[in-house]
């Protein structure tokens, strides 16, 4: 299906300093989030899927369209379902079926007009004959997209009786969803003989209950036919106690969308879950937020504020991702994963089911990953999904699925080239990594390996049962989820995205322990055999190139002159070797290097140099151009930019004959006149408005009260202490560590949110309102 908004949830707005946008495109810039052809069973197509998606406050109806292909491949409508926003609530959170209603064009409007209508008697030299109605139409706003551009809209005006229909037309406005008209039209206004002596400024109802004004927007088709894009009719009736009517109208479709009693297209069924947060003053939330913030550092992680929230919310996925938002803005999130990964690794008794479980650490790193690993997705799938999708080649392993004229060896080597593809896209793309990844990844290493220093690979299982369980297997299976393809995939494409799905699934579960060959089996399908050649991911960057390197003046007595050598560099080490593939003359770990800078030309009267900063020394490098010593410093950046005491200052020269050569200081140690180049990918950073997760975070407070207070009880309860069974049985769903840090972090807690609910009763207009 797709999924359509009116004018209103369309667009990008701006709201307290801070752009929302919008994930569902206008109207007919449609886009298909699901199976192109409905299913494998045609009239019970069953879809599963998940979108989460941000609209503004003001929009009007959420509308569902369900497409089928026909044989040409064309996109025919089924039906839809539209709910307005006012019956968003009775549905929330529960899933319904909805009947699908007929799709017709000339209802699928959005938008709004703004009018003003008067009424005026006519004078003549005769005394007064008749009223003049007075309508200005003066813009519109929020029309839709036409072939994805926006409209060349006009608007007509139309004064209806029992025998008239008076009609005027408007200028066209070019290249606008928001056009300003600024145009009056004057109609007469006939009276009943019986009443012309009537007073001038009134108008009888009997002549009012006829009349009505019709406003109907167009985009100008020119050589094309006109598109109808809604309309709005006013009643006079409204001019009766008004001697001026002004007002702001939503347009409607054609003939207020009455229809006859459709056919039975069928039903869908939704589970829509809409929220609405009053946002407060920043101010409001110093209390709430600075409690959420210290929890890292509260000992043990389980008397946290940010974990109780965890323990007490029914859905971990609600509760993860406003405090993954939050600790992330702050640069607290590293210090809070690796506290939590901690406390499920101490409760985790095999290390073969290490982070498999549905836990608030896996919930909260999964949210991390999604977040921040976007556009490492992009540069690292997005190129050989678009082959697999393109190229269309059939995969099928399954006998049983096999189609007429399939060759099961044929298809066995295309799927054995795609998963070589994206397994060697995945393994040569630890460059790319997002800085907090790695970060993140290198403690969940190190943890692992404390709590199970008997298995030398449950480092490794740790780390790739989030890389290819969680990240890289979900988003070749679903590219369309996280953009990585315009919309879902057709069936027999879906079906290779699948194998190679699970095939990245069995290659994460073994780890650093892959074999040259490897099983991948369908559930349905006779396991297969597939010769892939692996590369390890912690040392899959090689690069090898002939420079000329300075000598760093170790020796006393030595020359610090120019030497051509082979440089080396992989995730692990540099090093310099007198002829390529000899021993290294000089191997630097990559951990000791401090930062990578260009070098200015004047230092030694050569170009396209570089420098590697080192504790003692730095490295002078002259690569063979500029592009390869732009090539140099990104590759050397990117391996390096995770080190810990980087430098956030350096000197353009070197030091020489006493003194730097750039600022003129003597001291050799010196700290940097200039600041460092910040690594362009660790700068990648979603945006995050703060006070809106904070607000999200009170309101899970708010609805988790009962538990919370349970959580509460438990604490103070002497089950706790003596560990009686049946009530610690009561209490299982909630970890306490320390009954007392609990204890007071609830009351803390309490307090926070009691102040909050009182400033929420005070405010009469917040920021972002909640309707009805």
């Amino acid at each position: 299906f797709s999924c359509f908004l009116s004018a209103d949830e369309q667009r990008v707005i701006q709201s307290r300093g801070r752009k929302c946008f919008v994930f569902f495109s206008r109207a007919v810039r449609k886009r298909n989030f699901t199976h192109s052809d409905l299913c494998c069973v045609p009239f019970s197509p069953f879809y599963g899927e998940d979108f989460y998606f941000e609209i503004p406050r003001p929009f009007q109806c959420l509308s569902f369209h369900v497409y089928a292909k026909s044989v040409f491949q064309r996109e025919q409508p089924v039906g839809k379902v539209s709910i307005r926003k006012d019956d968003l609530c009775k549905y929330s959170g529960k899933e319904h079926w909805f009947a699908l209603q007929p799709v017709d064009p000339n209802s699928e409007v959005q938008g709004k007009v703004h009018l003003e209508m008067k009424l005026n008697e006519l004078i003549t030299d005769n005394g007064p004959v008749s009223p003049r109605l007075q309508v200005r139409i003066i813009e519109c706003q929020g029309l839709p997209l036409i072939s994805g551009q926006n409209c060349d809209s006009f608007a007509t005006v139309t004064l209806i009786g029992p025998a008239r229909s008076d009609q005027r037309k408007t200028k066209v406005k070019k290249k606008t969803s928001d056009p300003h008209f600024e145009e009056t039209f004057y109609f007469e206004v006939s009276r009943s003989s019986s009443n012309a002596k009537k007073s001038h400024f009134q108008v009888e109802d009997e002549d009012i209950e006829k009349l009505e004004i019709k406003v109907e927007l167009w985009n100008n088709g020119n050589l094309a036919q006109d598109v109808f894009l809604g309309e709005t009719r006013v009643s006079l009736k409204v001019l009766r106690n008004d001697v001026v009517h002004k007002a702001w109208y939503l347009l409607q479709p054609r003939g207020n969308g009455t229809k006859p009693k459709p056919d039975d297209l069928g039903s869908l069924r939704l589970n829509v879950t809409y929220t609405e947060d009053n946002v407060l003053p920043s101010s409001c939330y110093f209390p709430l937020r600075n409690l959420l913030l210290k929890s890292p550092d509260v000992q043990p992680i389980s008397a946290s504020a940010a974990h109780i929230l965890g323990d007490v919310c029914r859905d971990r996925s609600e509760a993860s991702l406003p405090v993954v938002r939050l600790l992330l803005h702050h640069n607290r999130l590293l210090p809070f994963l690796t506290s939590i990964a901690a406390l499920e690794l101490d409760n985790t008794q095999e290390a073969n089911t290490i982070f498999r479980g549905n836990s608030l650490a896996t919930r909260c790193i999964d949210d991390m990953m999604k977040m921040v690993g976007r556009n490492y997705l992009t540069v690292t799938l997005k190129p050989v999904l678009d082959e697999i999708c393109e190229s269309n080649k059939t995969c099928e392993i399954d006998p049983v699925k096999l189609k007429e004229g399939d060759n099961v060896e044929v298809n066995k080597e295309n799927l054995q080239v795609y998963v070589q593809k994206v397994f060697s896209s995945i393994t040569q793309s630890s460059a790319s990594c997002p800085p907090l990844m790695c970060d993140v990844f290198r403690a969940l290493r190190q943890l692992a390996s404390d709590r199970f220093p008997g298995d030398p690979h449950v480092q490794y299982s740790a780390v790739s049962s989030f890389v290819f369980l969680r990240f890289f297997a979900v988003a070749v299976l679903s590219p369309h989820t996280f953009q990585l393809r315009p919309h879902h995939p057709d069936p027999d494409v879906s079906r290779t995205l699948t194998l190679i799905s699970k095939t990245i699934q069995t290659l994460g579960s073994w780890s650093i322990g892959l074999e040259e060959s490897f099983n991948t089996a369908d559930t349905e399908s006779t396991p297969v055999r597939y010769e892939v050649k692996t590369v390890c991911l912690s040392a899959c960057l090689s690069v090898c190139r002939e420079v000329h390197k300075r000598a760093q003046g170790k020796k006393r007595l030595g020359k610090k002159n120019f030497k051509k050598r082979w440089l080396r560099v992989t995730n692990r080490e540099l090093s310099y070797h007198k002829h390529k593939g000899k021993d290294a003359l000089c191997v630097i770990p990559v951990k000791n290097i401090l930062g990578v800078e260009k070098l200015d030309e004047n230092t030694f009267n050569r170009k396209n140099m570089f420098q590697v900063l080192l504790s003692e020394r730095p490295l002078y490098v002259q690569a063979g151009n500029c592009v390869e010593a732009s090539e140099w410093i990104e590759v050397l950046s990117q391996v390096s930019r995770c080190n810990p005491g980087r430098l956030s200052n350096f000197h353009p020269s070197a030091y020489v004959t006493g003194m730097w050569l750039c600022c003129k200081e003597t001291t050799e140690n010196l700290p940097g006149c200039r600041p460092c180049t910040t690594s362009t990918l660790a700068n990648i950073q979603p945006e995050i408005d703060c006070d809106r997760e904070t607000e999200r975070i009170f309101s899970l407070f708010s609805a988790s009260l009962p538990r919370l207070q349970k959580m509460e009880d438990a604490c103070a309860s002497m089950s706790v202490y003596l560990g009686q069974q049946k009530e610690q049985e009561e209490y299982s769903a909630f970890i306490i560590q320390d009954p007392k840090e609990t204890f007071r972090t609830i009351k803390e807690i309490r307090e926070v949110l009691e102040e909050l609910k009182a400033q929420h009763a005070d405010t009469e207009n917040p920021i972002v309102g909640k309707t009805s």
